[in-house]
């Protein structure tokens, strides 16, 4: 390799994370809205953050800072929630429906599945919002072939309304080796075949990186190679689930390229548990993800 290229992809790198390090220190401490400043300057990228690893702020306040930074909404919340985002023009970019756990590959909770899933579908379309949630469930030693067809049975009930309520079914991709023992989707091509026999536009894979690190890595290339069937992501640093910064192994501003030249219009949403300043660490977060 030509020394200098080398050396000027480091410079880049590295000049990359430096900036959005220091975005994120100029806000230490600053949690009142009035100090926060926008960060997001190119918006290539739509992003939203997990209700979930914000537990410590109330959603008034989690709304306020991701409004003030030029995130686009609040992802995992469910419509009673809807009001307060609508005060802050935020969107929920995925609502909740059932567990992950206990989900669409068993029969025998279909119709429970199916009822929740209708009723976040018939919320979510009334506020023009997204994207909604659904997960397989666990193998509990069912093969996959019969844990594919189980789930394409149930989505076939319920992909038309999506389509004439225009939002979005989004599948999970979880790990199991780390998380989620025993899951099912934790492979990408499982996912890609059950949109594929499901054949609705409306029902697509919410592709969450951190769990598809762990599970094939390889990430820039399935975005690439699968893009039609990704409706939705979510961000995380491996190891650990916290900050997406230079303490992992996963290099954010080089995929949310990848995901941008696709020409995804869809959302982002950081699903990190932070384990600093959560304003700082979220900071860094959109400023690295802003390509």
């Amino acid at each position: 390799m030509n020394k200098n290229k080398f050396s000027r992809r480091i410079f880049i790198r590295n000049t990359s994370l430096m900036a959005a390090g220091t975005v994120a220190g100029a806000l230490v401490g600053k949690t009142e809205a009035a100090e926060i400043q926008r960060i997001v300057k190119k918006g290539r990228i739509n992003q939203s953050v997990s209700r979930w690893c914000y537990g410590k702020f109330s959603l008034e306040k989690l709304c306020t800072v991701a409004a003030k930074m030029g995130m686009k909404g609040i992802d995992l919340l469910g419509p009673s929630d809807f009001p307060t985002l609508k005060k802050y023009g935020l969107v929920c970019t995925m609502t909740n429906t059932h567990g992950l756990s206990n989900g669409l590959n068993n029969k025998k909770i279909h119709a429970q599945c199916l009822d929740k899933i209708r009723t976040a579908i018939e919320a979510t379309a009334e506020y023009k919002f997204p994207n909604v949630i659904t997960f397989p469930g666990n193998r509990r030693g069912m093969p996959d072939d019969v844990g594919i067809e189980n789930t394409v049975t149930a989505l076939k009930q319920v992909a038309g309304y999506a389509e004439k309520k225009k939002v979005n079914i989004c599948l999970e991709y979880l790990n199991s080796k780390v998380n989620h023992k025993d899951y099912m989707f934790d492979k990408i091509k499982w996912g890609v075949e059950v949109c594929k026999k499901v054949g609705s536009e409306r029902v697509k894979i919410l592709y969450d990186i951190y769990h598809a690190q762990i599970m094939e890595g390889d990430i820039i290339r399935t975005i690439r190679d699968y893009k039609e069937y990704i409706g939705h992501y979510h961000t995380g640093g491996n190891p650990g689930r916290n900050e997406i910064d230079e303490t992992q192994e996963l290099y954010y501003p080089a995929i949310m390229r990848a995901i941008a030249d696709t020409g995804f219009k869809g959302y982002v949403a950081h699903e990190f548990i932070p384990k600093r300043d959560p304003i700082e660490s979220l900071a860094y977060a959109v400023r690295v993800c802003d390509v």
